[in-house]
């Protein structure tokens, strides 16, 4: 792919607005129209990047591109979003600047997408390391759970934001990411109760139906069927694109990567069911005795469910629908709600709860992003904000007034900062300023928000004033004040002109916008305005025991009831907006401007009129005539000099000196009018495009003719290089080949050397052989004779020696015979009589000698029970007794072995099996390993002399445990000392007291059922040592730290027992904040041992080896 090195190369259309010629609207849209079609969405005016939304995914956002736009000067490439983003990122970083990108259009325009853009590209190219990509992690996955309770699909956008967002993202000194803060303004809650046709209420509740598991949905009593609900559209619930049971997955992780308890999570989407619950209460009427209508929920079914989801009485929340209190001082006054008031309570409740929900949201991320360092950060913000909004005379109403406001003020900003951009580089130049004539929208932001007659002030006076108030005094009282002025219109004010004007209503006025003339509709102006919840919904929310009702409605404590009425809503907003307009002004701006091309929402399609719509209230050509005011085209010395040096002939190749001079050499050799051109300090400005276009196209030509020169030396170059590498190859390949041959003659005589030589060895070698042959079969003769002769002298000898032998051993069987005879005559007259009894005690005297030699086979160990099988069934008793006295005598003698010491060590283990076996999976590894209690040997250790003399009793424990931070999740190691009074931890280098804490101080430990070792020692409320906390601690050896502590509040009288509490999630109080501890199964990354990190502020994961 070819790299561009400047904008104006290959360049489709004309990538810089301000270099368009002829200028006007309708080559602006032929321009727009030009790139558009070959894929060039992005086009500049000046510093001011022009987006279209291409409907479809282009290859223009890969790390290639990333990596091709970071540290580039922002002309150098072809205009692209990431140019911006890098400029931005680059002034603050290195120049210390606060930045700002201000994203505006249209619904539909590309601005989400804009804003994800930069993000991700600001996160893509700043540092790395843990800490940071957690907080880029958290920064990019604040934007799904946004997105799914302030977006909505809409007619002209099926990802529309129905809320302004302003993102301020904080860096550190190195251009890190430390943390960030949001700002929403006026989320679009009308939408909660009703949405236009084609259109759908809010992403998050569809994603809820869609996406929640059916044990999900039955606990927040919810069923899948989107026309069970008053609230949701049906004609468009399924959108094309989106699925939204995959969002909803991707929200609920996005919501655990940013922090939220599952708590948390659970109390949101139980909020969420309440609202869809609320849209199913109906009412019918019921006429009481006075006359009045009176309304009654007409089924009680979706009532009920709705209180059991946020914890209130049914009746309470009943009669808040039915009645209503007015206090007036010190009265009060309750009066009933008919059907149609009831239904209007109904809605303002439903739009309340889903607007403090979402600022609620919006304040927990906060929480969960913000930056922890309290030194001084850098700032980009990040301005997505609804565009300009002109429809129907039917759609126009309060919320595009305001809108529309929001834009005036924008524009007018945009304005003061391009002329003030403008001027500061021509007085940093020192060219000269020419006034520039502009149009200036303060005239129709003050009709707007002038505190005495602005139409916002009126609005404020008219719902203030007693009496009844309607739209229509509201329109009159415009009418009276607003005549005069020339961007109000009305059919009813004192101008003759708009009497017969049939286009302006007299239910309407009209307002002359800089981007053009809206009609207002002038109906729900009042009751926008005012916003009103009644004070007994309120105060019966406040009642709820729903985790967040009462931080939702805190005007419902009954003990802070303010008879004031709160601020209107056109109040508030333009309180926040003149604050955004002070925090935009102390920053350097950056602008992307969004275009949307067609309204079919496809791609390839371009709309002549609806992109000139949107370009004339952008102002678009309005701003590069701001632009083209002074010079259309300016650029530093070093770079013209360097893109054009070669159109003149003493400037190519190399120019020697300043590149000031350098370029006035070149201008006057390329015979450029002097009133073309002025020379700035560090730039040099060109008035007329036309003019840069000249150099461009005699640059064209002139590179056209190095071209051929440059290809010419290649090509001289390329035959040298070849003819040099045939010479130099011929004599390498000469220089082998006499090489090879002289080796092969000189292997041939070596070869026949060795022949003869071995020839002759051979010779001599058969000579020597025969030789030695000789003598040793003469020696083997001699020696053969001589030991046959001797084997037939042996062999005689034998013989007559056998034949000896034979005549004594028959000499002594016969007489053998003899007395055997004689004895058995003599014994057999005796042996008849006792033979019987003799043989039956010898059987059994054989029987029991190899019983009890069986029995010697059984081991001395207590433990052991195996013992042998009982040969006969005779010595049954015998063979039990037996068993159990030699059992009874075994473990006297293993009794006896034991010392004092040894006892107290066996009972410790005893009490250890009692507290963790079968709760701990740490125990079973413990059982082997013996109690030490003095693993730091604190008695012998020089080291500890001095902490083992400060100690007052004797140390029953001493270890070395790690101290758990919260703010990181790491350890820092300390001495643990237990006496039987109170448990201390020291410094593991100085030996210095950190902490001493009675017994008695101490409540219960904390343990998980995992094989780690971490333990938390919990202190009483209200004791003098729980002023810094608990501890979260770590050991090798916990199983024996936790039963010495259990034993010696056992054993003592004047103390509670100390309970242990088992569990895999558990709290800790830290100073004044309660954290989470909470172990999950996985291989850590550090080894075999559990690690501990730090998630959020309110929890701490632990990370165990899986078994």
């Amino acid at each position: 792919m070819e790299v561009k090195t400047s904008l104006l190369d290959n360049m489709i259309g004309v990538g810089d607005m301000v270099l368009l010629e002829p200028l006007n609207e309708d080559s602006f849209i032929v321009n727009l129209r030009n790139r558009f079609d070959h894929n060039e969405i992005y086009t500049y005016i000046g510093s001011v990047v022009i987006s279209m939304n291409p409907y479809r995914s282009l290859p223009i956002y890969t790390p290639q591109k990333v990596e091709e736009y970071r540290n580039r000067n922002f002309y150098e490439l072809s205009p692209h979003i990431y140019a911006l983003a890098d400029e931005a990122y680059r002034s603050l970083r290195d120049q210390d600047k606060d930045q700002c990108i201000l994203i505006t259009g249209e619904s539909g325009a590309g601005k989400t997408e804009a804003s994800k853009l930069v993000m991700s590209y600001v996160a893509a190219v700043c540092g790395k390391g843990q800490e940071v990509n957690k907080v880029k992690e958290q920064l990019l996955q604040s934007n799904p759970v946004l997105e799914a309770f302030g977006n909505a699909k809409t007619m002209r956008n099926d990802n529309s934001s129905r809320f302004g967002k302003y993102m301020d993202i904080e860096f550190d000194f190195k251009g890190d990411p430390l943390g960030g803060v949001i700002s929403n303004y006026l989320l679009e809650k009308s939408r909660v109760c009703k949405q236009p046709r084609g259109e759908r209420n809010f992403h998050i509740f569809y994603q809820l139906l869609s996406g929640a598991s059916d044990d999900t949905l039955m606990k927040l009593k919810l069923d899948r069927d989107f026309s069970k609900y008053n609230y949701l559209s049906l004609d468009s619930a399924n959108v094309n694109g989106l699925d939204d049971a995959a969002s909803f997955r991707t929200v609920r992780n996005a919501m655990q990567i940013v922090g939220f308890m599952e708590a948390e999570v659970q109390s949101v989407l139980e909020l969420v069911a309440a609202v869809l619950k609320l849209g199913n209460i109906e009412f019918k009427p019921e006429s009481r005795v006075n006359g009045f209508d009176e309304s009654r929920v007409k089924d009680k079914n979706d009532l009920k469910e709705m209180c059991e989801l946020l914890g209130i009485e049914q009746s309470v929340l009943e009669r808040a629908f039915s009645y209503r209190t007015v206090e007036a001082k010190m009265e009060k006054m309750s009066t009933t709600l008919n059907v149609a008031q009831a239904y209007y309570a109904r809605d303002a409740l439903a739009k309340n709860l889903y607007s403090r929900l979402f600022s609620w949201l919006v304040t927990r991320i906060n929480e969960s992003i913000k930056a922890q360092a309290k030194t001084r950060h850098k700032v980009m913000g990040v301005l997505d904000i609804y565009g300009f909004e002109i429809f129907e005379v039917r759609d126009n109403s309060f919320e595009q007034f305001i809108i529309n406001y929001c834009n005036e003020k924008l524009q007018q900003i945009f304005i003061e900062l391009t002329l003030r951009e403008e001027q500061e580089e021509y007085i940093r130049e020192d060219i000269e300023w020419t006034n520039i004539e502009y149009f200036n929208n303060a005239i129709i932001c003050d009709l707007i928000e002038n505190n005495q007659n602005g139409i916002l002030a009126m609005l404020d006076e008219e719902c203030l004033r007693p009496g009844t108030v309607t739209d229509d005094t509201f329109l009159d009282k415009l009418n009276t004040i607003c005549a005069e002025h020339q961007h109000f219109e009305s059919r009813l004010n004192k101008n003759s002109k708009f009497l017969t004007d049939h286009s302006l209503p007299h239910s309407c006025f009209r307002i002359q916008h800089y981007a053009g003339k809206v009609l207002y509709r002038v109906e729900g102006f009042v009751d926008k305005n005012n916003d009103l919840l009644y004070r007994d919904l309120s105060q019966a929310m406040y009642k709820a025991t729903h985790s967040l009702m009462r931080q939702l409605f805190p005007e419902g404590n009954p003990a802070k009831v303010n008879l004031k009425r709160p601020p209107t809503a056109g109040f508030q907003f333009k309180a926040s907006v003149g604050v955004l307009m002070k925090n935009l002004q102390t920053k350097n701006p950056n602008y992307i401007r969004c275009i949307k091309p067609n309204d079919k929402k496809v791609a390839h399609i371009f709309t002549d009129s609806l992109v000139c719509h949107q370009v004339r209230y952008l102002g678009l050509v309005e701003n590069v005539r701001v632009r083209r005011a002074g010079y259309a085209f300016r650029q530093p010395y070093e770079s013209c000099l360097e893109r054009y040096k070669m159109l003149c002939k003493k400037t190519w190749p190399h120019w020697r000196g300043p590149a000031r001079d350098g370029v006035e050499v070149l201008l006057t050799d390329c015979s450029v009018p002097t009133e073309e051109f002025a020379y700035g300090r560090s730039k040099i400005f060109i008035r007329n495009p036309r003019t840069l276009f000249t150099l461009e196209e005699r640059r064209r030509a002139c590179l056209e003719d190095l071209a051929t020169l440059i290809q010419k030396i290649y090509r001289g170059w390329k035959s040298r290089t070849h003819f040099l590498l045939l010479k130099k190859s011929q004599v390498v390949v000469a220089a082998w080949y006499r090489r090879y041959a002289q080796q092969n003659k000189y292997q041939k005589i070596k070869s026949a050397t060795l022949v003869m030589q071995s020839f002759i060895r051979g010779w001599k070698a058969r000579n020597i052989l025969r030789q030695l042959k000789y003598e040793k079969r003469c020696k083997e003769a001699v020696t053969t004779i001589a030991a046959y002769w001797h084997g037939t002298q042996a062999r005689r000898e034998l013989r007559r020696l056998k034949e000896e032998a034979r005549r004594k051993h028959a000499v002594a069987i016969i007489w053998a015979y003899w007395l055997g005879l004689q004895v058995r005559r003599e014994y057999r007259k005796f042996f008849r009589a006792n033979a019987g009894k003799k043989i039956y005690d010898f059987t059994i005297q054989r029987i029991m000698q190899k019983y009890f030699l069986g029995l010697k086979t059984t081991t001395m160990s207590p433990m052991d029970n195996t013992w042998p099988a009982k040969p006969y069934g005779f010595l049954e008793g015998a063979h039990t007794q037996l068993r159990r006295i030699f059992h009874l005598w075994r473990c006297k003698k293993y009794r006896g072995q034991f010392t004092e010491e040894k006892k107290a060590v066996y009972e410790e283990k005893l009490e250890a099996s009692e507290i963790f076996k079968d709760k701990k999976a740490l125990y079973p590894s413990s059982v082997s390993q013996p109690f030490k209690g003095d693993y730091l040997e604190i008695q012998k250790n020089p080291k500890y002399q001095k902490l083992n003399s400060a100690m007052e009793e004797k140390v029953l424990l001493a270890d070395l445990v790690n101290k758990i931070n919260r703010a990181n999740g790491k350890g820092s190691p300390r001495l643990f000392l237990l006496t039987k009074s109170n448990f201390v931890l020291a410094d593991q280098k100085t030996g210095q007291v950190k902490a001493s804490v009675p017994l008695p101080d101490l409540a219960s430990v904390s343990v998980s059922t995992q094989s780690d070792g971490f333990f938390a020692l919990k202190l009483k409320e209200g004791s003098a040592s729980a002023s810094k906390g608990d501890f979260l601690l770590s050991s090798e050896h916990l199983i024996e730290i936790i039963t010495k502590l259990h034993r010696i509040g056992t054993t003592a009288a004047d103390r509670d027992q100390i309970n242990i509490d088992i569990s895999d999630e558990f709290l800790v109080q830290f100073k004044q904040d309660k954290v989470c501890v909470k172990f999950i199964q996985g291989g850590p990354k550090n080894g075999n041992s559990a690690a501990c990190k730090r998630k959020n502020n309110r929890l701490l994961e632990v990370s165990v080896p899986s078994p």
